[in-house]
C-alpha cells in the first residue's frame, strides 16, 4: 500500500455525508488503520523497530497488504495532520464504518501498544482518544456486544 492512498480519508473527511461504495469503504478502513497505527508508533515519541514491524504484521493480517517502513513513518507525520488531528479525521469518518471495523482498528491499536511490554501514559491517552473519536462504547471495545468474546 502506497502512502499516496491516504487521499481517500482526506476526501471523505471533507465530503460531508456522502457514503463510500464498498471498494471505497475498504480503502477508507485500511487508511484509517494505517494512520492510527502509524501515529501510535510515535505516541510515546519513540518510533521503535518492533512497533513498525508490528504495524506491518497487523496490516498484512488485516488488510492482506504489505506496507513499507517508509510508508509507516511518513503516515505517522503526514501533512494531513496540519489540517486536522487524527481524532478529528476518525470522528468525521466513523459513520462510514461498521462497528466491527472500528473495533478491529481499536483492537489492533491495543495490540500494538502492548507489543513492547510497557504502556506509557501517552499511549493510554492516545488509545482513549481513538476510542472516543470512533464513538465506541465500553461494551463495544471489550466485545461484550458480540456473540463470542475474542481473546
Amino acid at each position: 500500500m502506497g502512502i499516496e492512498t491516504l487521499s481517500n480519508i482526506a476526501k471523505f473527511f471533507t465530503g460531508g455525508d456522502r457514503m463510500p461504495d464498498p471498494e471505497q469503504k475498504k480503502k477508507l478502513v485500511e487508511e484509517a488503520l494505517l494512520m492510527t497505527l502509524s501515529r501510535a508508533t510515535n505516541a510515546d515519541s519513540n518510533i521503535g523497530a518492533l512497533e513498525v514491524e508490528t504495524v506491518q504484521k497487523i496490516f498484512l493480517e488485516v488488510a492482506g497488504k504489505e506496507v513499507s517502513c517508509k510508508d509507516i513513518r511518513v503516515a505517522a507525520i503526514s501533512d494531513l495532520y496540519k489540517e486536522a488531528t487524527l481524532n478529528k479525521y476518525l470522528s468525521n469518518v466513523r459513520g462510514k464504518f461498521d462497528v466491527a471495523d472500528r473495533q478491529m482498528i481499536v483492537r489492533s491499536l491495543a495490540y500494538l501498544i502492548k507489543v513492547d511490554g510497557k504502556v506509557s501514559p501517552f499511549e493510554v491517552e492516545f488509545f482513549n482518544g481513538v476510542v472516543t473519536a470512533f464513538g465506541l462504547t465500553p461494551a463495544e471495545v471489550t466485545g461484550l456486544d458480540e456473540d463470542e468474546i475474542k481473546i
